[in-house]
C-alpha cells in the first residue's frame, strides 16, 4: 500500500517507520537518541492535527539507511531532521504576512487589559508605545529575528540607558511574543533569549523595632489622626499599600479580631485610581489583628460614627477623606516621609513598612512559614528569597541547639557507660 502511495505522490505516513532499522542500529548513540526524539515530535504533531506531507517529511531514501558495517551516526544527518521539524512547525502556524509588529502589539495590549492589573497594563503600554513600536513597529511580525532584538538591546545599553528599563522593555516584548507562539501566530519566539539579565534589586531599607515604635509613638502624640492609625495597621499586619487603602468596614471584624483582604487600590501614573482584586490569589485572605491594631480600628470606627447619623452601620472605606473618597497613595507617602524626617529616621517607602513588619517578625524568632502565611505570600520560597538574609541568626540558633543535644547525649553516655543506647534514648 505504501509503495502504491509513493508512486502516486501522496505518501504521508510516519517518516520514521522505515527508519526503524536506523534507530535500532544507532541505539546507544547520540544519533539514535535523536531519531527517537524526532519520532516523538512527529507523533505529537500528528496528535495536534498538523498535516505532515511529503513536502515537509520526505520518505527516507536508500542513502539514509546505513549499509552493513557503515557508521549509522553519519547516515542519519540530524541537522536535516532538525530543519524538517522547524519547517513543520512554521507550516503549522497561521500565515499573516501583512501583520506588523505594531498591529500585533496593539492587539495584545487590548487583550491584556481584561486580564491584568491596571498598573501592569499601564507599564506594558508605556513600554510598547515609547520603545517597541518606534523600534520594530513597521517590521512584519514573521520577519522579526533575534538579531533585531539583540541589536536594539546593545544600542540602548551603549547609549547609557538604565539596565532596569531595558530589561523591562525587552521582557515586555518577550511576553507579547510568547502569546503569539501560544496562539500559533509565530513558530518560535525570537526574543526568548535576547532579554538581558535581570538587574539585582536594591537592598530594602527597613526600620528596626525601636525605630518603628518611635515613629508610631511620635504620630500618636503629635498628630493622632487617621494616618497615625493607618501606619499602626500597616506595621502591625504587614498589609500592602493598596490593600490598606482599599479596605472596607464590611471586611473588618473587630469582635473576632480579624479582617479580610478583598480589595486593593492602585494608582496608574500617580493619577487615575483603580479599585480591584488583590495582587495574587493568596493575598485574598484573612489577617489576624493584634490588640494594638484592633485599638487603631476602634478609634477610626468612633470617628466614623460621630460623622454619621445615629444607628447607621459602618460602611465605605476605613481610611478615606472627609467626603469618603480614597486617599491618594502619593499623599500618604509624602506624609510618611515628612513625619519620619522629623525623627531623623531612615528614608523608606510605604511598601517598606511591610518589609519592616516581616523583618521584626523574623528577627523575633517567628518561624518563616508563619511569617509567609501572615504576609500571604503565594509560596514559602517567596518569603525565603526576600528575607533569607535574616535567617542566618536562626541558622546559628539551630546549629547551637544541635550541638547542645549532642553534648547532652555524650554526657549521658559517660554517666552510664554500661547502657550507652539507653542513655541516648533518655537524652532524646
Amino acid at each position: 500500500m505504501e509503495d502504491r502511495a509513493r508512486r502516486s505522490g501522496h505518501w504521508s505516513s510516519n517518516p520514521f517507520r522505515e527508519a526503524g532499522s536506523i534507530g535500532r542500529a544507532a541505539a546507544g548513540t547520540s544519533a539514535g537518541g535523536y531519531v527517537g526524539r524526532a519520532a516523538q515530535s512527529w507523533r505529537r504533531s500528528r496528535s495536534m492535527g498538523v498535516g505532515l506531507s511529503r513536502s515537509i517529511f520526505p520518505p527516507p531514501t536508500a542513502s539514509a539507511i546505513p549499509a552493513a558495517g557503515q557508521d549509522s551516526t553519519v547516515a542519519i544527518r540530524p541537522r536535516r531532521l532538525s530543519a524538517c521539524f522547524w519547517r513543520a512547525s512554521a507550516r503549522a502556524c497561521i500565515g499573516e504576512p501583512d501583520l506588523t509588529i505594531r498591529a500585533y502589539l496593539l492587539q495584545w495590549l487590548t487583550a491584556k487589559e481584561r486580564l491584568l492589573q491596571p498598573t501592569t497594563v499601564a507599564g506594558y503600554r508605556d513600554n510598547v508605545h515609547r520603545d517597541l513600536i518606534p523600534a520594530f513597529g513597521t517590521l512584519p511580525l514573521e520577519d522579526l529575528r533575534a538579531r533585531h532584538v539583540e541589536a536594539w538591546v546593545a544600542e540602548q545599553l551603549n547609549a547609557g540607558r538604565g539596565r532596569v528599563i531595558v530589561y523591562r522593555v525587552a521582557s515586555t516584548l518577550r511576553t507579547a511574543l510568547n502569546s503569539a507562539v501560544r496562539a500559533r501566530r509565530l513558530a518560535y519566539n525570537p526574543a526568548q533569549y535576547c532579554v538581558p539579565t535581570r538587574p539585582r534589586a536594591a537592598e530594602r531599607v527597613c526600620w528596626d523595632p525601636q525605630q518603628a515604635a518611635a515613629f508610631l509613638h511620635h504620630n500618636a502624640r503629635h498628630y493622632a489622626d487617621q494616618l497615625s492609625d493607618l501606619f499602626e495597621v500597616m506595621i502591625g499586619t504587614g498589609m500592602r499599600r493598596g490593600e490598606i487603602l482599599g479596605l472596607h468596614w464590611t471586611d473588618v471584624h473587630l469582635a473576632e479580631h480579624t479582617l479580610f483582604v478583598r480589595w486593593s487600590l492602585s494608582a496608574v501614573n500617580n493619577n487615575e485610581l483603580h479599585l480591584g482584586p488583590p495582587k495574587t490569589r493568596a493575598s485574598r485572605n484573612w489577617i489576624a489583628l493584634s490588640p494594638r491594631v484592633a485599638s487603631a480600628f476602634r478609634r477610626q470606627a468612633a470617628i466614623h460614627r460621630r460623622l454619621q447619623p445615629a444607628g447607621t452601620p459602618l460602611g465605605g472605606l476605613v481610611f478615606a477623606g472627609y467626603d469618603g473618597a480614597p486617599l491618594r497613595p502619593q499623599w500618604v507617602l509624602d506624609q510618611l516621609r515628612r513625619r519620619s524626617t522629623e525623627l531623623a529616621l531612615p528614608r523608606i517607602g510605604l511598601h517598606d513598612l511591610r518589609h519592616t513588619a516581616a523583618t521584626i517578625m523574623i528577627s523575633s524568632g517567628i518561624p518563616v512559614a508563619i511569617v509567609s502565611k501572615t504576609l500571604r505570600h503565594s509560596t514559602l520560597a517567596t518569603t525565603v528569597n526576600l528575607y533569607g538574609h535574616l535567617l542566618k541568626y536562626a541558622a546559628h540558633d539551630a546549629t547551637s541547639a544541635l550541638a547542645a543535644a549532642l553534648d547532652q547525649a555524650d554526657h549521658e553516655r559517660t554517666q552510664h557507660p554500661e547502657h550507652p543506647t539507653r542513655a541516648l534514648r533518655s537524652a532524646a
